[in-house]
């Protein structure tokens, strides 16, 4: 995992600059290898060598952490069509972040949905 700069703006939560190696498994059981760009608690800009469209449910998993989520495809850079923005199910740091930032706070972030 490398890590990088950290970015806070008008978000959910603050986004961390990080690559991870993830398996993307697409509902319709097509699975690819990628890795994420950015990460935050509620999702993820990743790359893949598959283009995925908004609004596809995938399961992702991540190899360093060994844990999974379902997700959406919520965005697709037009520029970079390989590159997408995931939303997960349910805000959690499935990424492996070791000093998350504040307000990467699971149980806040869960009740904020309800």
């Amino acid at each position: 995992m490398t890590s990088g700069a950290v970015f806070r703006e008008s978000r959910r939560s603050t986004r961390v600059s990080v690559k991870v190696s993830i398996e993307v498994e697409a509902a319709e059981r097509f699975t690819c290898e990628g890795e994420t760009v950015v990460v935050n608690l509620h999702g993820a800009l990743i790359s893949t060598p598959r283009a995925f469209e908004i609004g596809t449910k995938i399961t992702l998993h991540v190899h360093l952490t060994d844990k999974h989520s379902k997700a959406r495809i919520v965005y697709v850079d037009p520029a970079r069509p390989l590159q997408c923005g995931i939303e997960l199910d349910q805000p959690r740091n499935i990424w492996g972040v070791p000093l998350p930032p504040e307000d990467w706070d699971e149980s806040e972030a869960l009740n904020a949905r309800r």
